[in-house]
């Protein structure tokens, strides 16, 4: 999700930007520019005097510009922070019974879990992400349920099965998970 948001704002700033320059290098080149564009030449400002003095006396004005450039900081901090969270996991942790330790990619563990889980009666698709710390990782699961599989027996499975297979493969003390269950899209079925 990020990353289309991090493409669409991207995309929309650079268009905006380019467009501004294009006009305002057509602008300073002489090139006709619409009638609307306020910088109609060489020697013409963006904002004239009596445009940037208008709203001085109003006693919403300040507010305004105040409250929108604040909206604006905030949403490029959230950007930002945004930008910084890791999503997933790199790496975990795992024992090896030596005391040292071995490191596995998060990815190469995501994978597993995920086909075994697609391996279980009436799971169609399974969608596993690490998230947490490499020593006490946690799981996000969905799964894609065909029309047929009952999901409390599902997710009995999944939590016995394929958790508590992934939990002591990497000898981990506990993986707690968060399962999202939906069913797939079905016609009905005609009886004749």
């Amino acid at each position: 999700m990020i990353r289309l948001v991090n493409r669409v704002l991207l995309a929309l700033i650079g268009l905006a930007l380019v467009c501004g320059g294009g006009a305002v290098l057509a602008a300073g080149a002489a090139w006709p520019v619409p009638s609307w564009w306020p910088y109609a030449g060489p020697r013409g400002v963006l904002l004239s005097r009596a445009d940037r003095i208008r709203y001085r006396e109003e006693g919403w004005w300040w507010p305004a510009v105040i409250a929108a450039l604040a909206i604006l900081v905030v949403l490029a901090l959230w950007w930002l922070l945004a930008q910084l969270r890791r999503a997933r996991l790199p790496e975990v942790l795992i024992g090896s019974g030596d005391g040292e330790g071995a490191v596995v990619r998060g990815r190469a563990l995501e994978d597993v879990l995920a086909g075994d889980a697609e391996s279980l009666d009436g799971v169609a698709r399974a969608d596993v992400r690490l998230t947490g710390r490499r020593t006490s990782p946690s799981a996000r699961i969905r799964l894609l349920l065909e029309p047929h599989a009952p999901p409390a027996a599902t997710l009995r499975r999944l939590t016995h099965e394929s958790l508590e297979h992934a939990r002591s493969s990497a000898g981990l003390g506990s993986l707690p998970a968060k399962v999202r269950l939906r069913t797939a899209k079905h016609r009905a079925e005609r009886v004749s």
